[in-house]
């Protein structure tokens, strides 16, 4: 066998393998460090066997989500080892301090929320947070589409924002304020101190819809530190901001909305914010850095992609 042909049949096994083995994970108990190693291998290979295009580079954004969202599901694949191994206490300790004595949750929904009720206002912050699910995403898209020459450092600084945020969901599983208060953590007597509005308007809004819907979407209830949609938010801002100044007011605006929303919605804790903020700079900070790491592993997969097409 010609090595260019070896090089393409690797590939693509790594592909297959990388897809299938998620999707086993559970029924043949399949180690996580194993799964995550397999589905992390997908993006590189099929950098290797397809020619270079902008289809191509969507393609790899997409797989290394898929790396992304299974390793951030697994440690919820058992809920009552997960519920074991989770921190509950120590981040309202900190928005204590943080909020004068009082967690800023409880602060921003006595101020603002209509007990019993959703309004207008809490509805547009609700959007702000389904949205989330679009803007990291959107903002790589729309610099590959009108900035392609900002592109490769736009997707590595967003997906490290990701992938080093689930080094914190592994380590420390931590539980989001409206968790703590519904299991009674947050000096409850008798009636739950933090709502979830988010839950509530999804339950009125997509009615039957909204289970299953959150059961694709919600994935681990039990990862709040830092918070990935404060942090990927925040640096979406940062390269929108570099991008053009009326994409930084869009992406600046877009992050300090959804930081609020997070907070009032009962969503996260300020201290989980604070995390999400200190990770994306310290991303950025680290990025000249390990530029030439990263281009090294690049010139490398440039390297067997000619040899897989030779």
């Amino acid at each position: 066998m010609r090595l260019s042909s070896a090089v393409r049949t690797a590939a693509w096994g790594a592909v297959a393998v990388g897809v299938a083995v998620p999707l086993m994970r559970r029924r043949a108990h399949i180690p996580p460090p194993v799964v995550t190693a397999a589905a992390a291998a997908v993006p590189l290979a099929l950098g290797i066997v397809l020619p270079r295009s902008r289809k191509r580079d969507v393609l790899l954004c997409a797989m290394q989500m898929y790396a992304y969202t299974v390793t951030y599901q697994m440690p919820n694949d058992d809920p009552d080892a997960l519920a074991r191994r989770v921190r509950v206490d120590y981040p309202a300790r900190i928005d204590r301090i943080l909020g004068l004595g009082t967690i800023p949750n409880l602060r921003l929904q006595g101020w603002f929320a209509k007990p019993g009720r959703i309004r207008k206002r809490d509805q547009v912050l609700v959007w702000s947070h389904w949205l989330w699910f679009l803007f990291p995403h959107g903002t790589v898209a729309y610099v590959l589409a009108r900035h392609p020459e900002r592109f490769p450092r736009t997707a590595v600084l967003t997906y490290a924002v990701f992938d080093l945020g689930l080094v914190g969901y592994w380590a420390v599983p931590t539980a989001p304020p409206w968790y703590a208060s519904l299991h009674g953590r947050l000096g409850e007597t008798g009636e739950v101190a933090v709502r979830r509005m988010m839950v509530e308007h999804g339950e009125a809004f997509w009615k039957d819809g909204w289970e299953p819907l959150y059961s694709v979407l919600g994935g681990n209830p039990l990862a709040a530190m830092p918070s990935l949609h404060f942090a990927t938010s925040l640096m979406a801002a940062h390269l929108l901001a570099e991008a053009g100044p009326a994409e930084g007011a869009i992406g600046w605006t877009y992050a300090l909305t959804l930081g609020f929303a997070l907070v009032y919605l009962g969503e996260h804790y300020l201290v989980d914010l604070l995390a999400g903020a200190a990770l994306t700079e310290g991303v950025r900070a680290a990025a000249p850095h390990v530029a030439p790491a990263v281009g090294t592993v690049g010139r490398t997969l440039q390297a067997l992609e000619r040899r897989a097409r030779a």
